[in-house]
């Protein structure tokens, strides 16, 4: 009898269709993310499961599940299993990670543009019919990324990637990570190790490339946006959680940093009447890091992969915990 998989919403065709050859396949398509009621019921008898990052796949909802194998999550981040748990429970987790690190670091320098040629509020600025007659000399000036100094929180994979943006961009990049690279690694991608507290106050754009852990959490907040410079910009493609909304909405507010570009946020989708949404000093993105046509196949062949793996009690291609 064909093992029993669960996905919380709908996945790529010729992934589904190579996943209905082996298994009984079972869709959510109610509303997303899926109600952790239905969640809880559903994975009581299934053998593999396929999530998404706002999925929560805490320790209760493992508890309920009696044959399950794999957890195959469609993303890079992980924070919403419990994956401690799953190991306990001797279940697989898998995730996507290399294969969108081209499209977020894009997506990460993408926002660095906009901000600093200010091009979405120019953007804004003509469809509301303001733009009333041509610019001269010292009127809706941006700013040249030539000469500015990047700093990066997190060196991983995508942090590298950005550095070498940034590098062709002959920007001085300059990074915080949990451990130094190798001296040729740096020389290679041009970059310099500094602390946290020199990162923040001598970066012209900080970029954020860190998971959300308890050590990570809301790390960029009142007191770490006053000792940036007032002329600095911030951009997360991380995690939303990594911000405190609050304090940035303040500290954009009263210039105490220059603008921010957003595409991970709090709470998602982001209601239309939030903060930041009122303010010009912003750009705002859905959540569309690794948004592109490529990267996204590539996401949903790695995440049946990492399923029909786990099923046959092997090791995930890109596995945690085990």
């Amino acid at each position: 009898m064909k093992e029993k998989i669960f996905l919380t919403r709908t996945i790529h065709d010729f992934a589904l269709k190579e996943l209905k050859k082996k298994f009984l396949v079972e869709i959510h398509k109610g509303k997303i993310p899926i109600p952790q009621s239905t969640l809880k019921s559903k994975i009581k008898k299934i053998n593999g499961l396929i999530c998404f990052p706002y999925d929560k796949i805490n320790k209760e909802i493992i508890q309920s599940a009696e044959n399950l194998k794999v957890i195959s999550t469609y993303s890079v981040g992980y924070d919403h299993i419990d994956t401690q748990f799953a190991k306990e429970k001797k279940i697989r987790v898998g995730y996507t990670p290399e294969v969108l690190t081209d499209a977020t670091a894009d997506m990460a320098f993408g926002l660095l543009i906009d901000l600093l040629r200010r091009i979405s509020e120019g953007d804004r600025l003509i469809r509301k019919g303001n733009w009333k007659q041509i610019y001269g000399a010292y009127d809706y000036v941006g700013l040249d990324l030539q000469g500015k100094t990047l700093g990066i929180v997190g060196l991983g994979r995508i942090g590298k990637t950005l550095a070498q943006r940034a590098k062709a961009f002959n920007m001085k990049t300059i990074y915080h990570n949990r451990k130094q690279i190798s001296k040729t690694e740096e020389k290679k991608l041009g970059v310099k190790y500094t602390t946290f507290d020199k990162l923040i106050s001598q970066s012209d754009i900080i970029s954020i490339h860190v998971p959300h852990t308890e050590e990570t959490n809301q790390m960029f907040n009142m007191k770490n946006f006053k000792k940036m410079k007032n002329t600095a910009f911030l951009i997360n493609t991380s995690r939303g959680k990594v911000v405190n909304e609050k304090d940035l909405v303040t500290a954009l507010k009263q210039k105490i940093i220059a603008g921010a570009g957003l595409d991970v946020f709090q709470i998602e989708p982001m209601n239309k009447n939030h903060p930041l949404t009122k303010l010009e000093n912003i750009v705002l993105a859905p959540h569309i890091g690794s948004s592109t046509k490529e990267t996204r196949n590539k996401m949903a062949e790695i995440t049946i992969k990492n399923l029909i793996l786990g099923i046959k009690g092997k090791k995930p291609i890109y596995s945690i915990g085990y």
